[in-house]
């Protein structure tokens, strides 16, 4: 027999978010390791709150719903209290009651804004790499280093001279005005940003389009492609290789490693510091243009082949970071901020990557 379409609502629910969230849920495990890192990590976020006045948002639910944030590419924070206010998953995981009021966007942003001052991405990163080291997923011997540009919410027509004091025309929109900057010699020397002073504009290979971006640096271990650390500079022609070395001089290893990279770092001077450091520089050859600093003495063991092929794998976590991760065209302003969002994002990829790591390990 045909049931009735009847929609009246129930005026109670016997239900738990905890029993409407299957047991093979692949956010299962995250939780509960993210749940343990908050643990560790609760220390340190007690440190960035006053012992008086009225409580504020759990510093725990305020990362959990960043981390679904960065998860699920939720592209605002108006959108992600949408979700959390109809979507039983995200109230779970977060830790909110059914009947829990979601918070204004206004307070969760100003929230927000008091971990981004404080080093808790980083806290919250080592803490994800302490369990992946427990589970024994990390190599001691060998790693890769690359960046990628990050493009800043910043636009073409807010780079302007850095003594232009002329006034806009009255006619103009002073919201979108017209530039016409066609022939004019924009160099990061004469101009910037007004949006975001700390971004430059740059370029990674001719014939592409110069951006106002930012550079990420990756420090990954070549046995599962887990970052084990993170930076983010200005974008400069050395960037790359300066960070590289702080990178690894930041990750301190306790015994000779390997370090792979891509052409651009195969150059004399940098060959030379990891050397220097006694780091095997595994770096890809040139083999155009100049002579390579990568010779025989090198490229004769089987390991550097090795080191070719596994070094790929940090195209992974930056191909992660751009399309899910939120971090193609980054929201916040200042290396600091954009910093912080990108290392919050690699313990977000480490987490997912540990997972599925694990389950088929299983």
């Amino acid at each position: 027999m045909r049931g009735h379409d009847t929609q009246q609502a129930g005026l109670f629910s016997y239900l738990s978010p905890e029993a409407r969230v299957p047991a093979s849920h692949p956010l299962r495990p995250i939780r509960q390791s993210v749940d343990s890192a908050l643990t560790a990590v609760s220390p340190q976020l007690e440190t960035l709150y006053a012992h008086t006045g009225r409580p504020s948002i759990a510093p725990e639910k305020l990362l959990r719903a960043l981390l679904l944030q960065v998860l699920y590419s939720i592209r605002s924070e108006r959108l992600l209290m949408e979700q959390l206010d109809y979507n039983l998953l995200f109230r779970w995981f977060v830790g909110l009651d059914l009947d829990a009021p979601v918070w204004d966007v206004t307070v969760f942003t100003k929230n927000r804004d008091r971990l981004l001052e404080g080093e808790i991405a980083t806290a919250f990163f080592k803490q994800v790499l302490a369990q992946a080291k427990a589970q024994r997923l990390l190599s001691d011997e060998h790693f890769t280093v690359d960046g990628t540009l990050i493009e800043a919410w910043a636009g073409q027509k807010s780079f302007k001279q850095k003594t232009d004091t002329t006034p806009l025309p009255l006619v103009d929109d002073p919201g979108n005005p017209s530039v016409d900057f066609r022939g004019e010699r924009r160099t990061n020397a004469t101009h910037a940003s007004t949006t975001d002073p700390e971004a430059r504009l740059y370029k990674k290979a001719a014939g592409q389009e110069a951006k106002l971006c930012f550079v990420g640096h990756v420090l990954i271990e070549n046995r599962n492609g887990l970052v084990v650390q993170t930076t983010v500079t200005p974008a400069t022609g050395t960037a790359e290789r300066d960070a590289a070395l702080a990178l690894v001089d930041a990750h301190a290893p306790t015994r000779r490693i390997t370090l792979g990279g891509d052409k651009n770092y195969d150059t004399q001077t940098f060959v030379q510091d990891l050397r220097a450091r006694q780091i095997t520089p595994h770096v890809a050859q040139h083999t155009t243009n100049r002579t390579s600093a990568i010779d025989s003495r090198t490229t004769r063991h089987a390991g550097y082949a090795v080191s070719q092929q596994k070094r790929k794998r940090v195209e992974e976590v930056f191909g992660w970071m751009k399309t899910v991760g939120l971090l193609r065209k980054v929201k916040l302003l200042g290396v600091p901020r954009v910093g912080w969002l990108f290392t919050f994002a690699a313990a977000v990829y480490n987490l997912v990557r540990m997972r599925n790591l694990l389950e088929a390990a299983a």
